[in-house]
């Protein structure tokens, strides 16, 4: 039986090894099979809505989809511990998006933001995944649902 990936693993894949994610600032809060937990700060270069102050749309349905991959992720790690770690990384490499909604129920006001994520259903290669974005004040912002090819 190999190794299998840690949190440190995961948080440094995330946080360093993405530049979209670095340059989103996201931080790793929590990553287990039940949930998933990403949080950020809010910078004036994620800024949308000049006059309001808000975040680009772009940035919470970035965020949302990071969250829903994480969890799609999580939720099958366990059946993933005996594969070797080139295994582990092709398999890796093959997630991806296959649907995303986003709904927008309010504008991203605040200083701190926090996105988490449930497994809705999770197979042998489709996971769906809930997301919810909100704000220190735990303003719910935005939601998501997403849809990942898992291998």
């Amino acid at each position: 039986m190999t190794e299998a990936l840690s949190f440190t693993d995961i948080v440094r894949l995330i946080e360093q090894d993405i530049p979209f994610n670095r340059l989103l600032g996201l931080e790793v809060e929590a990553f287990t099979g039940d949930a998933v937990q990403v949080g950020f700060d809010a910078r004036e270069d994620l800024i949308g809505n000049y006059a309001l102050r808000v975040l680009h749309g772009g940035v919470i349905s970035a965020t949302l989809d990071l969250v829903g991959g994480l969890t799609a992720l999580a939720a099958i790690l366990g059946e993933m511990e005996t594969q070797t770690p080139e295994a582990l990384g092709e398999r890796f490499a093959r997630f991806g998006t296959i649907d995303l909604r986003v709904d927008y129920l309010r504008p991203g006001a605040g200083e701190r933001f926090t996105a988490t994520g449930v497994p809705l259903r999770v197979g042998r290669r489709v996971a769906v995944t809930r997301m919810e974005l909100t704000n220190e004040q735990e303003t719910l912002i935005a939601v998501g649902t997403g849809t990942y090819i898992t291998g």
